[in-house]
């Protein structure tokens, strides 16, 4: 099972999970957002959450971050199974700033809805069961993190079957969820702490600040002469992190 934990100075959050957790969200997460153009209003937003499956695969790959954690088996227990071997197992880890957790826990309804329309899908899909157990997981360190009466503002952002969600993401200018990465990271712990919330609150809700900058990317777009998709967030990402 895919646990996410904060960060100590709560930039982002950590996944940790087995080596068989990892291949299990790897795989759905990919076929969740489905081919290149097959959700073609989509393509920016399926490339964030292709960038979780990016750092799932570096994690596999030992370029990501590891720890032990005990298996639950004592050496009487094992004694009595007739096995030998270790008392712990390694679980892998890697770390994401928690906007673009937000950010990807958000849109993987849109895919999910996608998925079941596109695929005729049943009440058991295995595929959506596994994304679906991401989501309660990042909602899980929500609710451990935020003060009550915040989470329960949140709560109307997380229903599926909510109409105001519906298609939320369809044409997304990410290039705001870069900015609010990079504000995020300038802040120190206590600043994130107070606006983790509002942060989710602006990604949910696609406020006025979202719609100014989308028109902005738009009219640089149409003067580059460039696809929307290809205008770059003008403010780089700090090379070192204090997560």
């Amino acid at each position: 099972m895919i646990h996410i934990q904060n960060t100590p100075n709560l930039l982002g959050v950590t996944a940790t999970g087995d080596i068989h957790d990892f291949e299990e969200l790897y795989e759905v997460l990919h076929t969740i957002v489905g081919e290149e153009g097959e959700y073609i209003y989509y393509d920016a937003v399926r490339l964030r959450v292709l960038g979780v499956c990016y750092d799932i695969r570096h994690a596999m790959m030992g370029n990501r971050g590891a720890h032990y954690v005990p298996n639950g088996l004592e050496r009487e227990q094992m004694k009595r199974l007739s096995i030998t071997g270790s008392e712990m197992n390694i679980y892998l880890s890697f770390e994401t700033y928690w906007p673009e957790m937000i950010f990807v826990w958000y849109a993987l309804n849109d895919f999910i809805r996608l998925h079941e329309k596109h695929h005729k899908t049943h009440a058991w899909d295995a595929t959506i069961a596994t994304v679906r157990k991401l989501q309660a997981a990042v909602a899980t360190c929500l609710e451990e993190t935020l003060p009550v009466n915040k989470f329960v503002q949140l709560k109307r952002y997380m229903t599926p079957a909510t109409t105001w969600v519906i298609d939320k993401y369809e044409g997304y200018a990410t290039q705001y969820l870069d900015m609010l990465n990079i504000k995020f990271i300038e802040m120190d712990r206590e600043k994130r702490e107070k606006n983790l919330s509002i942060f989710a609150k602006r990604l949910a809700e696609q406020d006025q600040q979202y719609l100014k900058q989308k028109r902005q990317i738009e009219e640089v777009a149409r003067e580059d002469g460039i696809h929307v998709n290809n205008v770059r967030y003008t403010k780089e990402y700090p090379e070192f992190l204090e997560w």
